[in-house]
């Protein structure tokens, strides 16, 4: 299959890569002309503009935005538009709000997927898991490309109309967030409790066999190993929120109750305020860069 792939930061790179060495084709257009070039130097064709991808992929379009939420999504669909009809497929593979996803639905030309993907840069070996809304018939079209980007078959699928791949990883960001407090709060009791404790041979031994391992818990190990057990100079602020706000309002919208994703938002927030460190939120810290290699606010 050949596919356009719009941003080549972190994410959209892999996706290029990953369906490169799947055996498919790939036009790459970015506003950073490096990153094409590196895409092309990897084997992708390169393109000097939309209009010159859109040119490069023929009469049956299929193109992947790996661009940021919100205005650049609109912008990459206004600059597509003249050249998709409904024989097209475009996927925006970013965090988007998911009634943004429903209404680019709603207006594109061309058949929208709105993809939720979680994994992160540190998942580029083995893959992404894939949460795909729109309509099937694009997800079926689509489904190689998926296999490759994803972990295989069983690491994607289509959940359902337009913006429900984005709202099921909106609310996959929320649990997030509650897990990794959870995690955060058990680490503070044992750092500041009554035993001198190496936290890294906790982590090491609770993913062992423990109910409560995950790769979260790996990636706690991995920060205690690098930081050492008291985290060293990292501080206590956690970047990010949007998603997790917008599954607070979806909940608030929904009446279900979600104390503890709404805790874990309010640490998140809590943590910009200027205070002494909590343990907590200095790990939830470092955890965003193993899963998402997020810069790392330090004191």
């Amino acid at each position: 299959m050949q596919l356009g792939v719009i941003g080549l930061g972190r994410m959209g790179r892999i996706v290029v890569d990953r369906t490169l060495d799947a055996g498919h084709d790939i036009v790459a257009y970015d506003v950073a002309e490096e990153a094409v070039e590196s895409a092309a130097k990897a084997g992708a064709e390169p393109a000097d503009s939309v209009a010159d991808l859109a040119e490069k992929l023929g009469e049956e379009k299929r193109i992947w935005l790996m661009v940021p939420a919100g205005e650049p999504v609109d912008a990459a669909l206004e600059d597509l538009e003249p050249y998709l009809d409904g024989d097209d497929v475009v996927v925006d593979g970013g965090n988007s709000y998911f009634e943004d996803s429903v209404r680019r639905g709603e207006t594109t030309s061309a058949a929208y997927l709105d993809c939720g993907t979680s994994g992160g840069p540190a998942g580029a070996e083995l893959g992404f898991s894939l949460m795909v809304g729109g309509p099937e018939w694009a997800y079926d079209e689509l489904t190689p490309v998926f296999d490759a980007v994803a972990t295989g078959p069983d690491g994607h699928d289509r959940m359902g109309e337009s913006g429900s791949g984005h709202y099921v990883k909106m609310v996959h960001n929320g649990v997030e967030y509650a897990l990794m407090q959870t995690y955060g709060e058990g680490f503070e009791l044992l750092h500041e409790g009554r035993y001198d404790l190496d936290l890294e041979a906790v982590a090491r031994t609770w993913n062992n066999g423990a109910v409560i391992r995950s790769w979260l818990l790996e990636l706690c190990e991995e920060a205690f190993r690098e930081e050492g057990t008291d985290l060293g100079d990292v501080a206590d602020h956690i970047a990010g929120g949007s998603t997790g706000t917008w599954t607070v309002q979806e909940a608030l919208e929904q009446e279900v109750p979600v104390p503890l994703i709404y805790e874990a938002l309010s640490e998140r927030f809590g943590s910009r305020a200027p205070e002494d460190g909590r343990f907590s939120r200095r790990l939830a810290n470092r955890l965003r860069y193993g899963f998402g290699r997020h810069e790392v606010k330090r004191d």
